[in-house]
């Protein structure tokens, strides 16, 4: 992973491509995620119902799931594996925001993008923390050879400066 953010970072700064600040922001949100921008289209307009619901084959397992990825996702329910309507109407407010037809039942294209959703979004908190955790490391015992590799090694210091600043290791 940290290859491909290197990677893309490099790209972006050679190419001149204005890189934002919210690029960098993973967590809970409200708004709508760009995940959902490559979706298929019928997803957005294919309402939910019971039957659709039922089709999915929630058990009591699955729901406990659904619930607990919603939570992740800074939409706060009860973690029962009941759908009673605090949870109905929680899942109304997650449609709501991802520009889903609101009803509080889930189809099969809106249950796969729940999971994708949180899946992402708890992938980001577990490299927010892992990040966190490191312990910082000491730059008094550095050294450093300048003129050492040519414009080569400028360019891949410059590089590894920002790409570490932005991860907090230097």
């Amino acid at each position: 992973m940290r290859v491909g953010i290197l990677a893309l970072s490099v790209m972006a700064i050679l190419l001149g491509a204005p890189v934002g600040q919210d690029a960098a922001i993973a967590g809970p949100t409200l708004t709508p995620r760009a995940v959902t921008a490559s979706a298929d289209p019928a997803t957005f307009t294919d309402e939910a119902t019971r039957q659709t619901e039922a089709r999915i084959g929630l058990d009591k397992r699955k729901r406990r799931d659904v619930q607990r990825r919603l939570t992740r996702l800074g939409f706060d329910t009860k973690v029962n594996g009941r759908f009673d309507e605090k949870t109905r109407a929680v899942i109304l407010r997650w449609q709501a925001t991802r520009d889903y037809p609101a009803t509080g039942f889930l189809n099969a294209a809106q249950h796969q993008a729940l999971l994708t959703e949180s899946a992402s979004s708890a992938q980001a908190s577990v490299s927010d923390k892992a990040s966190e955790a490191r312990p910082a490391r000491r730059r008094g015992n550095a050294r450093h050879h300048r003129n050492a590799g040519g414009p080569i090694a400028v360019i891949g210091g410059v590089v590894g400066g920002v790409v570490g600043g932005v991860f907090g290791r230097r």
